[in-house]
């Protein structure tokens, strides 16, 4: 249901952020704004199964977030929309821009909550590299 809920706020709302080119995020730390998360919040420097996290702190809770791999390479774009947003028909997300360019898949799941976006949320991962690269956000 709630992935549901998520996919039709992606496609139906309205979140106008200043897309940044491919070639500005493909590495980390991105340009722009974004800054490292586990340096604005309590969170570790990597977090398997999302990776480096960046975000533009303006942005949150939402994001994007820029998922950078082992070696500082980018691989999804996420976002963290909140669980009170998507069921709210007042709230919309629209045009979510994906900074690091075509999207090969995605993903979308509950979060209770975690610190710098506490409250029950929905992850969108939008993956710009194949299922089985997924790997790379791995735990070491």
């Amino acid at each position: 249901m709630l992935a549901r809920l998520a996919a039709a706020a992606i496609l139906a709302g309205t979140l106008a952020l200043p897309a940044l080119a491919a070639d500005q995020v493909e590495k980390a730390p991105p340009a722009g704004a974004y800054k490292k998360v586990s340096e604005l919040v309590k969170l570790p420097d990597f977090l398997p199964g999302l990776g480096q996290l960046y975000v533009n702190p303006k942005t949150l809770p939402a994001g994007p977030f820029l998922a950078y791999d082992h070696d500082g390479r980018l691989v999804s774009t996420v976002y963290m929309l909140p669980v009170k947003d998507i069921t709210n028909k007042d709230k919309r997300f629209d045009n979510l821009p994906a900074p690091g360019g075509n999207v090969d898949h995605v993903d979308v799941y509950f979060n209770a909550g975690h610190p710098g976006v506490e409250e029950p949320h929905v992850h969108v991962v939008l993956w710009h590299v194949p299922k089985a690269d997924e790997t790379r956000v791995a735990g070491k």
